[in-house]
């Protein structure tokens, strides 16, 4: 599947910089455009899947681009306003805009809302892991902590994870480990597989991986709250 494009339409610098990031590790594309006339070009291109549109732009112009360029087979459109920019909102909602929100804004919510948006497209939708602390993408090997901060697993964490996965309450062995999710480099053998397995557990900071002494490693996947 193509990457999901995103664009950002006159979004602050500071902002726009860690969404950017934040976007572009979980392996979507994202464009900018900083002037009006730079959104009109970036957007009559097609293939955006999803535009954000800062508050540097006047409610009335973010409006004007949501009209032109939103609407069934378009984008969708998230709009950002000031708090107190009640009526601004509510007429973007009913223009069609997929949402709005306020600013000062929480750069990971939004991130949040666009995967939303995306994955009612059938667009970047990840393959999401629930563990006690944190929450894996898969897709993107993000390890998202429940404090804030993120990780990045290695293609060998990945693959040592989704054996665990698929194996929910087996204990495998090494050599189940070795044959399955080979190490990413020649030293694959004994104790180096306890050592793959602790950071492996550290990154997630999980207790879901356990030793099973002479035998080898178990996964049990965690007991989901009731709310």
């Amino acid at each position: 599947m193509a990457r999901s494009v995103i664009a950002l339409v006159s979004v602050a610098q500071v902002v726009a910089s860690d969404l950017a990031d934040h976007l572009e590790r979980r392996g979507h594309d994202v464009r900018e455009a900083r002037q009006p006339w730079e959104a009109e070009s970036l957007l009559s291109a097609k293939g955006i899947d999803v535009v954000v549109v800062g508050d540097s732009l006047s409610q009335a112009e973010g409006r004007d681009l949501l009209r032109r360029h939103g609407g069934e087979g378009g984008p969708d459109f998230i709009l950002i306003c000031r708090p107190a920019d009640l009526v601004d909102k509510v007429l973007a909602l009913e223009l069609g805009a997929a949402d709005v929100v306020e600013s000062p804004l929480n750069v990971r919510e939004l991130a949040a809302r666009i995967g939303g948006l995306l994955a009612r497209r059938g667009r970047g939708a990840g393959e999401l892991v629930v563990l006690e602390n944190a929450t894996v993408d898969l897709r993107s090997a993000m390890v998202m902590h429940r404090s804030g901060t993120e990780d990045q697993l290695s293609p060998g964490q990945v693959a040592l994870l989704r054996l665990f996965l698929a194996s929910p309450r087996k204990v495998l062995t090494r050599d189940d480990i070795i044959a399955a999710a080979p190490a990413e480099n020649a030293d694959a053998f004994d104790r180096s597989i306890d050592s793959r397995i602790v950071r492996l557990r550290r990154k997630l900071d999980t207790d879901t991986i356990t030793t099973i002494r002479g035998a080898g490693y178990r996964f049990d996947p965690p007991t989901q709250r009731a709310d």
